[in-house]
């Protein structure tokens, strides 16, 4: 047998607050940044390779781990942070820091020796050829 039950928008309004109470009596701690974090990324696909473009403002490229393996690109750092913000009181701190990193699996197989790497205005661009043998190839045609 289906019961039924009234709706009742304010004991659901009720509801949504006092959740939201609860999230305002849990310690702040529980909302700092995550220690690991992803990297966001574009990735280009062109006839003959692939680019990457990876925002890394404030990073020192030689801090920067980047290989490829089994047809996965993965690039790898570390943020420092502060050691004297503890003596400070913050108003608002949103920079992020921790280790971070992010993984692509290309589709297709790519020439992991030919891989160049470039750091400009924090910004690292990879340019990643494909292998030689899934680039097209035209198929001359033989006239009797």
């Amino acid at each position: 047998m289906t019961r039924i039950v009234r709706w009742n928008p304010v004991r659901q309004q009720m509801n949504l607050l006092n959740e939201f109470d609860r999230l305002l009596e849990r310690p702040t701690h529980a909302y700092r940044q995550s220690e690991n974090w992803g990297l966001a990324l574009d990735v280009v696909e062109a006839e003959d390779n692939y680019t990457i473009k990876a925002s890394v403002p404030g990073i020192n490229p030689d801090d920067l781990d980047i290989t490829l393996e089994d047809n996965v690109l993965t690039i790898a750092g570390e943020v420092k942070d502060e050691a004297d913000v503890e003596k400070e009181q913050y108003h608002l701190r949103e920079r992020r820091y921790g280790r971070f990193s992010r993984s692509v699996r290309f589709p297709v197989m790519v020439n992991g020796d030919a891989v160049d790497a470039s750091y400009a205005q924090g910004v690292l661009t990879l340019n990643v050829p494909k292998a030689e043998e899934v680039k097209p190839k035209r198929i001359a045609i033989k006239a009797n």
